[in-house]
This record gives structure tokens, C-alpha cells and sequence, in this order.
């Protein structure tokens, strides 16, 4: 008998199957380029201003956005019913992504005096992004450059390797850790863990939730705080908490 999908996990995976049909006309504030673009006249656009609300929410909610709301990890994980491998987690490749594009935007930034303006809509018509013909070229693309890793590799590979998104709120949540204040957390209870590792079976980044479990600390950078191991632990092991505390990072 199909064990049934516990409750909060279906609204999880509704909310991103929202986020996935609505990004033809959210995609505009996701993108690295336009904030280059921006960057080079002195502007901080839209995609900028998002980038920096990932971070300062990661002070307090750690990489929720990533496993609640993410249009990317939302097509991902419908592709995980294709290819279930756990994915190898190449930390390392998504940050000689992110740090060359960051260094770009600084230069960009300088070179325009500075920055001389916030303009949310910057190049972009009526605030949807598909209002403009040349963004459906973009739009394919991007599907493709998150959904072949995830075929090809397993479960939510892009996010491990290409993700410009992600060390936004890495960052934001190792800064999180080192302030030790109150912001949401996973918190585990070992004494009652009888090893039978679904958790590791069902967290949809490939972590080893048992290994943090033993630990003590379930700080990952890759934990996206999804509640899948919450949710299908048979022992009640692993529970939300909102409370302050220092622990070890796993990278």
C-alpha cells in the first residue's frame, strides 16, 4: 500500500507547482544578467532587489524560499519521479559561478560612478515579463539549464552546481548562525532515531539528514528547510523550531 503524502508536504509541492506556471512572468526578477546590465548604467533593478531580499530572509527563514517557493526547484522536483539518484554535491561549482558574476557587478557599479538609481522595472514593459517577445528565448532556455542537470544527474542537481541564487542565502544564513539569533530552524531529538534512514531517502537534496541527525546540529548549507524529513520521520525525530542557537556548519 502507497504510504500517503503528508499534508504539508502536498501544500509544499503546491505552492511550487504555482511557482513553476507563473514564471513566464515572474523570470524577469530572477535574472543575473539584467542586473549586469543595470549595474552598468548605475541602476539597481528589479532582479537586484530580489537577490537582496533572499539574503536578508535567510537571516531568519535559512533557505526556505529554496524548497517553498522556488520556480527552479519546483520543476526539479517533478523531475525527481524521472531520475531519483541522489545527486553528488559539488558545492564548489556554483560559487565559481556566483563569485565571477558578483565581481562583474561591482566593476559595472564603479566604472557607471556608482549607483544613481533603483528602478524595479528597469527595461521591462508593464512589470510581467513575457509582455516582451525575446523573453520566451530566455524562458526556454532557463528550463533547460535547471531541468537537463536534474535528468541527467538526480534530484535537484542544479540547485547543488549552477544556482546564482543559492549563496545569497547561504551566505545570509551562515551570517544567521554566526549572530546566534532567533530564525527558523530543523532541530532533532537523536535519542529517539532508530536509524532507519528515510530521512535520507525522501530529503529532496540528497543531504545525509541521519549523519546531522547523530550530530546534533542539522545545519546544512544545502538544507532548504523543505520538511521532508519532518514530515516522514515514523519516530518524530525532527521538528521545525524558531529559536536562537550556534551550531556547526556542514558544507
Amino acid at each position: 500500500m502507497a504510504r500517503r503524502r503528508p499534508k504539508r508536504q502536498s501544500t509544499r509541492q503546491a505552492l511550487l507547482l504555482i511557482a513553476l506556471l507563473i514564471f513566464p512572468l515572474t523570470l524577469y526578477y530572477f535574472s543575473p544578467v539584467l542586473i549586469i546590465q543595470g549595474a552598468a548604467e548605475g541602476v539597481v533593478n528589479g532582479s537586484m532587489i530580489v537577490f537582496g531580499l533572499m539574503f536578508l530572509s535567510a537571516l531568519f527563514v535559512g533557505r526556505l524560499w529554496c524548497g517553498w517557493f522556488c520556480p527552479a526547484g519546483g520543476l526539479q522536483e517533478i523531475t525527481a519521479s524521472i531520475n531519483e539518484r541522489p545527486a553528488t554535491r559539488a558545492h564548489w561549482l556554483k560559487w565559481l559561478i556566483w563569485l565571477p558574476w558578483m565581481g562583474v557587478i561591482l566593476l559595472m557599479f564603479v566604472q557607471a560612478g556608482g549607483i544613481r538609481s533603483v528602478e524595479p522595472l528597469y527595461q521591462l514593459r508593464g512589470g510581467l515579463t513575457l509582455l516582451q517577445d525575446f523573453w520566451y528565448i530566455i524562458y526556454y532556455f532557463i528550463l533547460l539549464l535547471f531541468l537537463l542537470p536534474a535528468l541527467i544527474i538526480g534530484r535537484r542537481a542544479s540547485c547543488h552546481y549552477i544556482c546564482w541564487m543559492a549563496p545569497f542565502m547561504i551566505l545570509g544564513r551562515r551570517l544567521r548562525n554566526l549572530l546566534a539569533w532567533p530564525s527558523l530552524r530543523l532541530r532533532a531529538e537523536p535519542e529517539k532515531c532508530n536509524e532507519c534512514r528515510r530521512c535520507n531517502r525522501v530529503c529532496p537534496m540528497s543531504l545525509d539528514v541521519l549523519a546531522l541527525v547523530q550530530k546534533g546540529s542539522m545545519e546544512h548549507d544545502d538544507c532548504i528547510l523543505c520538511g521532508s524529513c519532518v514530515d516522514n520521520c515514523p519516530k518524530d525525530v525532527l521538528h521545525y523550531s524558531f529559536s536562537a542557537g550556534l551550531h556547526s556548519i556542514e558544507r
